[in-house]
């Protein structure tokens, strides 16, 4: 009996240091990590997006708060005024969660571009809704968006309608939160 509780004791104190590491490990990590995704994948994106801003838009970024959490927003100035904003939304394609960083034109609430972020899409079928000849449909496209099959102007890649639909999703969600927010945004980048 004595042993069982001996072994129980070390085995809940090995768990629990164990856990300590883990938790520390990730506090410790995060910074970085956050640091390579804005390097190496939304910044690629918003670089797709926006493509003659005088600013550096992962730079100036902020944090909008939102029911579920919070938002980062991306602007793009010239001259000092703020004439675009991108934020990143997912939608759900064949192979998962497609990330999304979706550009407006704040002056006429177009939409300036997209550029994809993450996707786990079907190579030579799904990964085409990275291609330009789908991605570049959506620059000056009024929103809601909705592909040509469901009567909106967004033509589909061909063999890949899950992926293609998961795209145009994020992109809706990224409108929702844009028009909620769009008051926000101007009183922050006006001063």
């Amino acid at each position: 009996m004595i042993g069982m509780l001996r072994m129980v004791v070390v085995l809940s104190v090995l768990c629990g240091l164990s856990g300590f590491a883990l938790s520390y490990l990730k506090m410790v990590t995060a910074p970085r990590i956050e640091e390579q995704v804005l390097t190496y994948v939304q910044g690629p994106a918003l670089a797709r997006v926006f493509t003659h801003t005088q600013n550096s838009p992962i730079a100036d970024r902020r944090k909008f708060p939102l029911d579920h959490g919070s938002i980062t927003v991306f602007p793009a100035l010239r001259d000092g005024k703020l004439v675009g904003v991108a934020l990143e939304e997912q939608g759900k394609g064949y192979g998962g969660e497609i990330g999304v960083m979706v550009g407006f034109n704040v002056a006429s609430d177009t939409l300036a571009g997209i550029g994809i972020t993450t996707l786990k899409e079907t190579p030579g079928l799904g990964m085409r809704v990275t291609e330009q000849a789908f991605s570049g449909q959506f620059a000056g496209a009024r929103t809601p968006v909705a592909l040509a099959s469901q009567g909106g102007s967004i033509d589909g890649v061909s063999g890949a309608t899950i992926s293609s639909g998961g795209v145009v999703t994020a992109v809706n969600k990224a409108v929702q939160v844009y028009s909620r927010l769009k008051p926000e945004i101007l009183k922050v980048w006006s001063k």
